[in-house]
């Protein structure tokens, strides 16, 4: 159902050709937002935003690197040149390489710093210089992960970058709360994708394991960021919801 909750918001979404970032891209687009959809890859960015515009929404795809530097301005420019504003800022990319903490690579290590990190960072430092030099407030969302409050096997580099977001969300209170600025993080838990129903006994395992009986859709996860960068949630800030169906109060291992 198309509403107009986000009527005149303009939004980028990184990491959103596929997954949570599609379903987040595509409820915010049908809810009235202008959408700036980033993937790596541009056929996958392109495919998404067709898609969103074919159903009612006004999506534009924008093909790069979310951890470069100069292409987060890149991206900060078109959605004010294509749509004369920005409000919005979800730091959505992320990638996981797994490895055991003895044996990990300093080239695993970097590539997961830099996405994770280097690229949520300056994508709201860009950001946010441009809602505050529009005077009219906005909100910043870091994609966070249960692995930033428990420990998972070989995903000790992954779950440190993740935590840090948390802490970095809360840190930018400080700054960016007197431009009416909220920045918060969300934390899947188990979350059924394109690239986990990959492992064929994914659904099946996280079911067991999970209070809720079963693994969180990108709809549950979409619906926890819509809120959070939603007017309902204009004093709310610094703050992190995990969205893991009760796993982390019980923290069964998947192993």
């Amino acid at each position: 159902m198309i509403t107009d909750k986000f009527s005149g918001q303009v939004a980028i979404i990184t990491g959103a050709g596929q997954g949570i970032g599609f379903e987040i891209a595509k409820q915010l687009s049908l809810a009235g937002a202008a959408v700036l959809l980033n993937d790596l890859s541009e056929e996958l960015a392109t495919r998404a935003a067709d898609t969103i515009n074919s159903l009612g929404g006004n999506c534009y795809p924008i093909a790069g690197d979310a951890s470069d530097i100069d292409f987060i301005q890149q991206m900060v420019a078109e959605a004010v040149q294509r749509y004369g504003k920005l409000t919005i800022a979800i730091a959505n990319a992320g990638i996981t390489l797994f490895g055991d903490f003895l044996n990990y690579p300093a080239q695993s290590l970097q590539s997961v710093m830099n996405v994770n990190l280097q690229g949520s960072f300056f994508l709201a430092q860009r950001a946010a210089r441009q809602i505050v030099k529009q005077k009219s407030g906005g909100s910043i969302l870091f994609m966070s992960s249960v692995t930033g409050h428990q420990a998972h096997q070989d995903l000790a580099a992954y779950g440190m970058t993740k935590a840090a977001l948390e802490m970095l969300a809360k840190s930018l209170v400080v700054e960016l709360s007197q431009h009416q600025i909220t920045v918060n993080t969300v934390a899947p838990g188990a979350t059924l994708t394109e690239r986990t129903m990959e492992d064929a006994g994914y659904q099946k395992t996280w079911a067991r394991i999970t209070p809720m009986g079963r693994a969180a859709t990108v709809e549950d996860v979409a619906n926890a960021v819509l809120f959070l960068v939603s007017p309902d949630a204009r004093h709310i800030t610094g703050q992190n919801l995990v969205v893991d169906g009760g796993w982390t109060a019980v923290s069964t291992s998947p192993y």
